[in-house]
Formats: structure tokens, C-alpha cells, sequence
């Protein structure tokens, strides 16, 4: 059993038709902050392609930990693209079985991570039931199209007003 992150910039292609080395210069700078994220919160990042990747945790919590710190990371920088143009991701974190060879991971476990990482809003995370169920304190929603007869549950990260640590709104 791992917990799978899975993230990919939201219209990725269009970013790079538009302007493509500023696009480059934008996701370099989100690489850099999410492989620091991954490994501040006890994970490894095992596959990147193009505009995407795929990390490994231990933890559920700690997986949502790192989801929020770069949503919100990603969110709050002001990457210098054209205007009206915007680096946003999508997530989905996923708990399930997976199969270990040499550094990488395959399986049904990183397969619904991926498919609920397509059905996040951009900007948010799609949690599947076995890590909504390992997470307290969350204000959820779930989303409209069950995986394998589970549930995903969809969260916005955001700031409460107070300005107290990102929570979960939908």
C-alpha cells in the first residue's frame, strides 16, 4: 500500500502555445517547489513527464500536507506569463496497492490516482475514499462520478479569513 499523488498543469498545451519559454520558466519553478514540498513532507516524487508527475508517501496527511502547501504555493506566485494566463494544477491522492519496481510504481493504486487527478477543479485536489477516511477535519464534497464504485471527494484549498492554515472548503 502507498498513497499516490498525481498532479498535471491545467491547460498545459495552450500555456505553451501562447508564450513557451515563459511557460517552461513557470513550470521549472513549480518543479522546484513541489520536489521540495514532496520531501519536506516525507515523500519522493518517481515519475515526471512533461507538465506532470507522480509522488509517493507514506501518509495520507502528509500527502494532503504537501497538496495544500503547493496548491497554495502555486496560487500565490505571480508567474510571468501573459495576461489572463495562469499556472494552475490539478490533484488527485489516492491509498491503494501498488506494484514496486526498482524506483517506480504501477498499479491500480497510481491508476486512480491519475483518473481523480483529472476529475479535480483547477486548482484543487480529488481525494479518493480510503484517503478521505485516513484525513480529520475536512469540509467535503463529493464529486459527481464514483471510481470503481468509491467515492472521490473533490476540495478547493483556500484561507480562512482568519488567516489560520489552508483548510478544505468546497
Amino acid at each position: 500500500m502507498a498513497v499516490i499523488l498525481a498532479a498535471d498543469v491545467v491547460g498545459f498545451s495552450r500555456l505553451m502555445e501562447v508564450d513557451e519559454e515563459r511557460t517552461h520558466a513557470a513550470l521549472n519553478t513549480c518543479n522546484s517547489a513541489i520536489a521540495g514540498l514532496v520531501s519536506k513532507h516525507s515523500g519522493r516524487i518517481f515519475a515526471i513527464a512533461g507538465d506532470s508527475f507522480l509522488a509517493e508517501f507514506a501518509s495520507p496527511v502528509e500527502a494532503m500536507r504537501a497538496a495544500i502547501e503547493f496548491q497554495e504555493d502555486v496560487s500565490g506566485r505571480s508567474f510571468d506569463l501573459p495576461e489572463g494566463l495562469q499556472m494552475r494544477f490539478r490533484i488527485g491522492i489516492n491509498l491503494g496497492d501498488v506494484i514496486v519496481d526498482g524506483g517506480n510504481l504501477f498499479g491500480d493504486g497510481v491508476n486512480v490516482a491519475v483518473r481523480l487527478e483529472a476529475l479535480a477543479e483547477p486548482g484543487g485536489i480529488c481525494l479518493s475514499s480510503a484517503v478521505y477516511e485516513q484525513v480529520a477535519d475536512s469540509d467535503v464534497k463529493p464529486a459527481a462520478n464514483p471510481i470503481k464504485d468509491r467515492p472521490p471527494f473533490r476540495f478547493e484549498v483556500g484561507h480562512r479569513s482568519d488567516q489560520r492554515p489552508a483548510s478544505f472548503r468546497h
